[in-house]
């Protein structure tokens, strides 16, 4: 792709709004279609295309594997945590209202809290996935 500068500079002219948008979709998730799944899936896909248009090291590089792999088990203890912080302070596992003294107020932290997890896992978990069938090596 070296021999391709307008793709080069499309792609990074488009790959901040692609980030940005995962932004919108993740915080828009309480008042419509959107939240953090949605979210991860298209933060990853702009690494991806990070990857396609610079190649592999390049995105390795700007997301290594360490760093992929912490945001798995880190978007999952934080959805775990979450779970635990509602049994910790009287209510149930995942009862968001016990999170602030106003009952909504807790609900929209809890709400927000879980789905930050699922924004850093299912986005760690794709990469993971891509980096792992791009990585291999052809066998003929």
């Amino acid at each position: 792709m070296k021999r391709e500068p307008v793709l080069r500079v499309v792609g990074k002219m488009l790959i901040p709004y692609m980030l940005v948008f995962a932004l919108y979709v993740q915080f828009h998730g309480d008042f419509g279609p959107g939240g953090g799944f949605q979210a991860g899936v298209i933060s990853a896909a702009a690494v991806i295309f990070y990857a396609i248009i610079f190649g592999l090291p390049a995105a390795r590089r700007v997301m290594p594997e360490a760093l992929v792999e912490a945001m798995v088990a880190a978007g999952a203890l934080l959805y775990i945590a979450v779970g635990f912080a509602g049994l910790l302070l009287g209510g149930n596992y995942l009862d968001y209202f016990v999170l602030d003294t106003d009952p909504v107020a807790g609900q929209h932290r809890g709400i927000f809290w879980v789905e930050v997890g699922v924004l850093v896992t299912v986005s760690g978990v794709m990469l993971k996935i891509f980096y792992m069938f791009a990585g291999r090596q052809r066998e003929d």
